[in-house]
Parts: C-alpha cells; sequence; structure tokens
C-alpha cells in the first residue's frame, strides 16, 4: 500500500450525469483537501444513461481549470482503490437522514477494512439538497429545462444522449 496523505481525498461515485450538487461538494473539498480525486464508479447496479468514457470526460470538462482535481474511472474495491492512491479520505455528501444511513454503514465497512482511511461527510448545500441524478435524468428525458441544475456542459450532453435541443423554459 502506498503512504497515505491526509490531504489527499477520493470523492467517489457514478456521476450518471453529475449535477450541481456534485460540483458544490467537489469545490467544497477542495477547501479542506490540497487534491480532490473525483473516482468515477465503473460498475455500479444502476442502469447507466452514459458510458463510463462519457461520464469521465464529461466531468474532466467541468474542471478543466481546477489543477487540483483528477477525474479518473475505477471498478475495485473503492478502499484498494483509495488506498492505490495514497488518498487519506474518501469525501461523501449527505443530503438527508435516509442518505446517513447508507453512507455510515459504508463508512464503517471501509473503516473496517483499512483503519488509516478516514470518511469526511458533507452536507450537501440546502438548494441542492432535493437534487438527484436520477431526478435530473427524469426530468431531461421528458425535456424539462435542467439548466442551472447540471454543469452546461452535461445540459448539452443530455441534449444529444436523448436526442433533443436543450431550450431555457421561460420564467412566468
Amino acid at each position: 500500500m502506498a503512504e497515505l496523505n491526509p490531504r489527499i481525498a477520493v470523492f467517489p461515485g457514478t456521476f450518471d450525469p453529475m449535477t450541481m450538487g456534485h460540483v458544490s461538494l467537489a469545490r467544497r473539498g477542495l477547501r479542506v483537501f490540497d487534491k480532490l480525486i473525483i473516482a468515477v464508479a465503473e460498475s455500479t447496479p444502476k442502469k447507466t444513461l452514459f458510458s463510463i468514457e462519457e461520464r469521465v470526460a464529461l466531468i474532466k470538462e467541468v474542471f478543466r481549470h481546477e489543477e487540483r482535481v483528477v477525474v479518473e474511472p475505477f471498478n475495485t474495491l473503492l478502499i484498494d482503490y483509495v488506498a492505490s492512491k495514497g488518498a487519506g479520505s474518501i469525501v461523501r455528501g449527505l443530503r438527508a437522514v435516509s442518505d446517513f444511513e447508507y453512507e455510515f454503514q459504508m463508512a464503517l465497512m471501509n473503516r473496517k477494512l483499512e483503519r488509516d482511511i478516514e470518511t469526511v461527510f458533507m452536507m450537501t448545500d440546502f438548494k441542492w439538497m432535493y437534487l438527484s441524478s436520477t431526478i435530473v435524468k427524469e426530468v431531461a428525458q421528458y425535456r424539462g429545462d435542467v439548466h442551472g441544475l447540471v454543469p452546461g456542459p452535461v445540459v448539452n450532453a443530455l441534449g444529444v444522449k436523448l436526442g433533443y435541443e436543450p431550450a431555457r423554459k421561460k420564467k412566468a
């Protein structure tokens, strides 16, 4: 195992697609850590809209001006991936109490497997508490306006993937 650096953190997820909630957590993570590795899960029980290559490319585009962010796919046990990167922490976002129960179980298992890697929970900004990738995909599939819910490159990619031109709805 590589020596662990407490100033490096891994922010894992499916990111299908990355939302503004994810972006907010990543930016806030950069206030705490010197380097943030956004680890995009290749295998997931969820049916993904975007391929692993597309998800990685979109996130790289979103963070193209941030040299402290590294984006890459992973397809191993998370704790093994984190250790292989020499990261000392895992960053996880929480929206609601229901997220906490699952995340707490995962953090305890990771702690059992590797005691020297910490899990850091960050509360989602209140304006993103309702937001999930699943909700964004559903809105986009029905041609709803997702501007402001996902980064610009993701808005465009959703339109291409779903075969429509994303347009802003006029507010009443």
